[in-house]
């Protein structure tokens, strides 16, 4: 196997060791590049400061809104020479009077640089923001 081959497995399987739990502790942040891009259907920026806060964010809104949150990672592989995706499905119970459950895919597409580190971070989910809110709604009988 070569050293190419090896750093992409050690990548892959630490993606696969942190996503599941991103709701509840912090990620390794040593597979990133400093100036990480990261987009999302309602996020765009750059740097690995930004980056540590998203996730911050994440862990806090988590706690805060959420009685019940996973990150059902379905797979991680890489598709290209320099390229990682990760299918996952984010679903949760919300701490509301009502029953609410969240549930949305995606896809997280990570690009590496010539150094093997993830320099790029783009996540696709199956439906818009606006129509992930409304699940937070009471629904009509």
């Amino acid at each position: 196997m070569s050293e190419n081959q090896i750093q992409m497995q050690q990548l892959i399987e630490t993606l696969k060791h942190d996503l599941p739990t991103l709701f509840e502790k912090d990620i390794s942040y040593d597979i990133y590049s400093q100036d990480i891009y990261f987009k999302d259907p309602v996020n765009t920026f750059k740097g690995k400061f930004n980056y540590r806060i998203i996730f911050w964010t994440l862990r806090f809104h988590a706690k805060l809104f959420f009685k019940e949150i996973y990150f059902d990672v379905h797979e991680v592989s890489q598709i290209e020479e320099n390229l990682i995706i990760a299918k996952w499905t984010v679903r949760g119970i919300l701490r509301l009077p009502w029953k609410t459950e969240l549930l949305f895919n995606g896809d997280s597409n990570y690009k590496l640089n010539h150094d093997r580190l993830i320099y790029e971070h783009i996540d696709r989910w199956d439906r818009r923001p606006g129509e992930i809110l409304k699940q937070f709604l009471p629904q009509k009988k």
